[in-house]
């Protein structure tokens, strides 16, 4: 490293946020990157650790010693090169990963860990501004084709590979806009679209093909997912016409909550809600947008979807926003010597909570309850951990106030429909069965149609979608070729 003292000179500074009284005003991202002789001074902390940790930490691998090291060094071209050879989308990372490789920073044992991720951040934002970030169609074409299935980040990532080793690629996405759950999964105050646009002008310039609107199999007619679909192709077809399929749509199969009351007309899932507000901000006239308005809302789960639910409710000027979670609160900090270098169990709060939300930690949901149809409230049972198990606490009920309801408990499968069709086999979670060892990996029952991001492992994280993309544009591309340069 450049200066191996930094660490012992120069403490973290994070990322500002702009007041929460101007950012509930718009949809807009309110996060202050740091750019510049603040980057540099953030990455001149990292360590001559000697077993960079941070490394393994990240799934996609990312270099981050050499990246911070030429940042101090103001090479910033070095660096987006660097940053560039692991991360297809390091302006999605930067923006959304919870950051693993910062937990398992080797500073992180006694101190801040190096603010990675804003250092990441500055470096592709500096890359963009610099033009440095242009085109790389491929100097021979092979003559191959194929087709990936979802849009979203595992789909983006391999499809981008597979165009740079001359292969002819289209993406199909059923929704209208390219992006998948960067699109109508994450608000655009944590990460704007347009972001997903220059990405998706760059990868056509590249010889990438997208088909939006368009369903691969059937549908469900009950399915609550988004699907703007107009029109439709089997899988037979798209064996057919290309030489390789890849899977690689998003978890969005949501975890019910059935409970008596639960059809009452005000209970509904978080991508029920979640989605509309992106569709508006997008430009489109929604007839029914399902709004918080006014109303008392309850936010049933304590992950990152719910937390986005709290901070699109507020920016609908709901008149309270509470939200639930079954565990019991963990603690503010977490015990580093047992847990380091993994993530770590401890309290998180987002920027989202701290726009205005009641936490309830420790509580069940037991009952909807309504008039004439109609939620007006949520009967929840107090619970404790005993022997491993979650319990009830005797005389705890209560009734809360709500006129809304998102639930927002995870993502148990992908699209059911979309592996049925294929006949692929599915493992005992509904995911599409297939491996990722080197060599034949990502690959389904079926030969010639892979599987990879949330279609293969179940709902992630978008920095575990392009690392699968990524492996399984490699084993495509090993089977289409016999061989392949792309990185694993």
């Amino acid at each position: 490293m450049s200066k191996i003292t930094g660490f012992l000179e120069q403490p973290r500074v994070k990322e500002k946020y702009q007041p929460v009284d101007a950012r509930l005003k718009n949809y807009a991202e309110f996060v202050l990157p740091l750019a510049g002789e603040s980057a540099q001074k953030q990455a001149v902390r990292c360590m001559d650790c000697g077993i960079p940790f941070c490394n393994n930490g990240c799934p996609v691998g990312n270099i981050i010693p050499d990246f911070n090291n030429l940042v101090y060094g103001n090479d910033w071209l070095s660096a987006i090169e660097t940053l560039h050879s692991t991360n297809n989308f390091p302006e999605f990372t930067g923006r959304i990963c919870p950051a693993p490789c910062e937990a398992a920073c080797t500073l992180n044992i006694n101190d801040d860990a190096v603010g990675i991720k804003s250092i990441e951040l500055a470096i592709i934002e500096r890359a963009w501004q610099e033009g440095w970030v242009r085109p790389q169609p491929p100097q021979v074409k092979t003559g191959k084709t194929v087709a990936v299935i979802g849009s979203g980040p595992a789909g983006m990532a391999a499809a981008q590979q597979l165009a740079r080793a001359g292969h002819a690629v289209t993406v199909f996405e059923k929704n209208d806009r390219v992006g998948g759950l960067l699109r109508y999964g994450i608000p655009d105050f944590k990460m704007e679209k347009h972001h997903i646009d220059r990405r998706v002008t760059q990868m056509e310039a590249e010889g990438v093909t997208f088909r939006t609107g368009v369903l691969v199999g059937a549908w469900d007619k009950k399915s609550t997912v988004t699907n703007l679909a107009r029109s439709t192709v089997t899988p037979d077809e798209l064996r057919a016409e290309f030489d390789a399929v890849l899977l690689s749509g998003g978890a969005e199969q949501p975890r019910d909550l059935p409970v008596p009351g639960r059809e009452l007309d005000g209970v509904h899932f978080a991508m029920e809600f979640l989605p509309g507000q992106n569709r508006v901000n997008a430009g489109d006239k929604l007839k029914k947008q399902l709004r918080a308005g006014g109303k008392h809302v309850v936010v049933i789960g304590g992950g990152d979807t719910g937390s986005d639910c709290v901070g699109t409710s507020n920016r609908h000027g709901a008149a309270g926003v509470t939200q639930f979670e079954v565990m019991p609160q963990p603690p503010e900090h977490e015990n580093k010597p047992l847990v380091w270098p993994y993530w770590p169990l401890k309290l998180r709060t987002s920027s989202s909570h701290e726009e205005g939300v009641t936490r309830e930690f420790a509580i069940a949901t037991k009952e909807f309850v309504g008039q004439g149809g109609k939620l007006t409230g949520v009967k929840t049972v107090r619970i404790e951990l005993v022997d491993g198990h979650l319990k009830e606490i005797e005389g705890s009920e209560e009734i809360h106030q709500a006129e809304l309801v998102l639930l927002a408990m995870g993502f148990v499968s992908p699209v059911g429909s979309v592996i049925d069709a294929f006949g692929i086999h599915k493992d005992t979670r509904g995911n599409a069965l297939a491996g990722t060892e080197e060599g034949g990996g990502y690959v389904t029952n079926l030969p010639g149609v892979f599987a990879a991001g949330d279609m293969r492992r179940g709902q992630s994280l978008v920095v575990w979608a392009i690392r699968e993309g990524r492996q399984a544009a490699r084993s495509i591309d090993q089977y289409l070729m016999g061989t392949s340069v792309l990185p694993r």
